[in-house]
């Protein structure tokens, strides 16, 4: 087992690695709409935007990997409006997936996201 700790990230929010690999499996922590260039910066707007931002972070994380989005198997997502949002966030989340095979995935309503997040995604990909 390998725990990542990725060069050009900021540190985690929680007390984690940013991925975790297993016999060719890689488990990514739950990514959000921070810039990671700029961590202290404030969220984007609206969930399409914070959808978007979400997605590049998670092909950013598998990119330091030596993976892509391609390689993606199984993804949670979770919103804290899931009523409001559900249909932006699939059209946003669509958007950033490469056209043909797409992982599975379940969404899930809570409550609360860290700093004020309306989205959060973590996922697992396969080195192939």
């Amino acid at each position: 087992m390998i725990h990542h700790i990725l060069a050009g990230f900021p540190p985690s929010v929680s007390p984690s690695s940013h991925a975790v690999e297993a016999d060719g499996f890689v488990f990514l922590t739950g990514q959000f709409p921070r810039d990671i260039d700029a961590p202290d910066a404030p969220l984007p707007e609206g969930i399409a935007l914070q959808t978007a931002r979400t997605m590049g972070n998670l092909a950013r994380a598998l990119g330091a990997l030596g993976l892509g989005l391609q390689h993606l198997v199984s993804v949670r997502v979770y919103l804290t409006q899931f009523e409001r949002d559900y249909a932006a966030m699939n059209q946003a989340y669509a958007a950033a997936l490469p056209a043909g095979g797409r992982p599975v995935r379940t969404c899930i309503g809570v409550t609360a996201l860290v700093r004020g997040a309306l989205i959060e995604i973590e996922a697992v990909a396969k080195r192939p």
